[in-house]
């Protein structure tokens, strides 16, 4: 660590921004902005209460998320990478409503479902519209057996594709466990991907190799993940993200944090002594190496 009394001049990147159209959308970009922000990584968020069912539906929506994308490089002049795929909560939920209607035909439905949403995102990937597939994994809380192994099954399923097309996965997985960490480490052996092209978003502060098992994480960075993350980032492998999970949310104002955090902690962390070479990671060679250019 080498310490600094002067504000972080680089780039700032969030690595897990939603926007949505009916939240503040531009004026959070803009508060994003406005208090040092270069770059946001947007990420899809669907429409829980009646996510798509078609593939026509899927690609309408992740069309959605690209507008936004380009609407604020536009007007805001910020860089944006788009991440786009199935929210696990969607697949469990509408695997529960589906399979309470017909068993077997529900189940068959819900997997058809999820495998179409990610064709239809891999597609954007392709056609250079998406930048990685995500965020993508398996339910937080306590779900039947089933819906476990289902969601574990269809997550397996995509590391291999990722592994054969070239692009790196925003997690969405459960609780701080280190267990968590083994178990994903686990299934990209088991798929041929990187375990660094595993990003695993809502990440816990404690960023050490031992307990990260080489995937990325991405640090959710409230106050109360400065300090860990300062005892942890020398021992990391090969660095860490930093993000808010900002939801856009109008009937929750600042969840999960602030648009305003990422650049506001980066700047902490440099006056605390973190050394500037993790920030510049963090903010411009890790998003690269994952992303690609935008």
């Amino acid at each position: 660590m080498t310490s600094s009394n002067s504000a972080w001049k680089g780039p700032i990147l969030d690595n897990h921004f939603h926007l949505n159209r009916t939240g503040r959308f531009l004026e959070a970009a803009r508060d994003f902005k406005n208090a040092g922000g270069t770059n946001i990584v947007l990420v899809h968020c669907p429409d829980f209460k009646s996510p798509p069912t078609t593939k026509q539906g899927h690609r309408e929506s992740y069309q959605n998320t690209i507008n936004m994308a380009r609407e604020v490089r536009t007007e805001l002049g910020l860089g944006v990478r788009v991440v786009l795929g199935p929210h696990p909560a969607a697949f469990a939920h509408q695997f529960i409503n589906w399979v309470e209607k017909d068993s077997q035909l529900g189940k068959e439905k819900a997997m058809e479902n999820y495998r179409d949403s990610i064709e239809e995102a891999v597609k954007f990937f392709h056609e250079g519209q998406a930048h990685a597939i995500g965020e993508v994994g398996r339910p937080h809380w306590d779900v039947s057996d089933e819906i476990w192994q289902l969601s574990n099954e269809l997550l397996l399923e995509t590391m291999h594709m990722a592994a054969q097309d070239g692009f790196a996965l925003q997690l969405h997985v459960e609780g701080e466990l280190e267990s968590t960490y083994r178990d994903m480490a686990q299934m990209a052996s088991k798929s041929g991907l990187s375990t660094e092209r595993l990003v695993r978003h809502y990440s816990p502060p404690n960023v050490d190799e031992k307990v990260t098992q080489g995937l990325t994480p991405s640090v959710l960075i409230g106050k109360g993940a400065m300090e860990t993350l300062l005892q942890t980032a020398t021992s990391s492998s090969h660095g860490f993200l930093l993000e808010t999970d900002y939801m856009d949310d109008l009937k929750r104002p600042g969840a999960v944090l602030g648009p305003k955090t990422v650049p506001k902690r980066t700047n902490q962390l440099l006056e605390a002594g973190i050394d500037e070479e993790f920030l510049w990671r963090s903010h411009v060679d890790l998003p690269e190496k994952l992303y690609g250019q935008e």
